[in-house]
């Protein structure tokens, strides 16, 4: 079944994200072996001593833990999972589907993750421009996903693809954000039997856009 562009970003449960994210949710939605594989990209691609923000972020970061960081900032919608992350200097509660601006400046980042959590954004490009803009010039964005969602909250095309075709959709998004270079979709399953998958798109900045943000 084909999407059009109005149905590709709706979900089966359009009550506020506020409610859905009220409750805390103090587990974690992938296996220790995918974890690990999110852990390794951070610590390949993540500068230490950098300052790092964990976007759409909850109780864990999946930071390296030998890794020490200038500061780390995470933005999510539940404050009791962020204020229970050990790994968080600072916190901001938002609602990025309502508002995709974020409220930071011009490249304070030196790095950018977002962790199995992409498909629930309804406006990703804004959100991907905003995460170019906040980068410094070459830093990294690292989206991690698996094949788990909670598919009420999940975009209508994330249901329509494979795992493949998510890694290309996610890359569709950062070229179409177009403040990003070296695009690149990666496979970082466990090659281990009974381990959850693990795909990331990772991009690096190249500054702010101009563009106006889809609707």
């Amino acid at each position: 079944m084909s999407l059009t562009p109005s149905e590709a970003f709706r979900r089966y449960d359009e009550t506020p994200d506020e409610e859905f994210y009220s409750t805390p949710r103090l587990v974690t939605h992938i296996d220790d072996r995918a974890i690990a594989a999110v852990t390794q990209l951070y610590r390949e691609l993540f500068p230490p001593g950098g300052t790092i923000l964990d976007l759409m972020s909850s109780w864990v970061s999946h930071l390296p833990k030998e890794v020490r960081y200038e500061r780390v900032v995470g933005l999510g919608m539940n404050e009791v999972e962020l204020r229970e992350n050990p790994r968080l200097d600072e916190y901001v509660v938002q609602n990025l589907n309502r508002d995709p601006k974020l409220p930071f400046g011009e490249a304070e980042f030196d790095g950018v993750g977002i962790c199995v959590s992409i498909d629930y954004l309804t406006r990703p490009v804004s959100v991907l421009r905003e995460v170019g803009r906040v980068l410094k010039v070459g830093a990294p964005l690292v989206v991690t996903f698996s094949n788990r969602c909670f598919p009420t909250k999940a975009v209508a095309i994330w249901h329509q693809l494979d795992d493949h075709g998510h890694v290309r959709l996610v890359e569709s998004y950062l070229e179409e954000a177009g403040n990003f270079r070296n695009v690149r979709g990666l496979d970082r399953a466990p090659r281990r039997l009974f381990s959850d998958p693990l795909y990331a798109v990772v991009g690096e900045s190249t500054g702010p856009h101009a563009d106006k943000e889809e609707g």
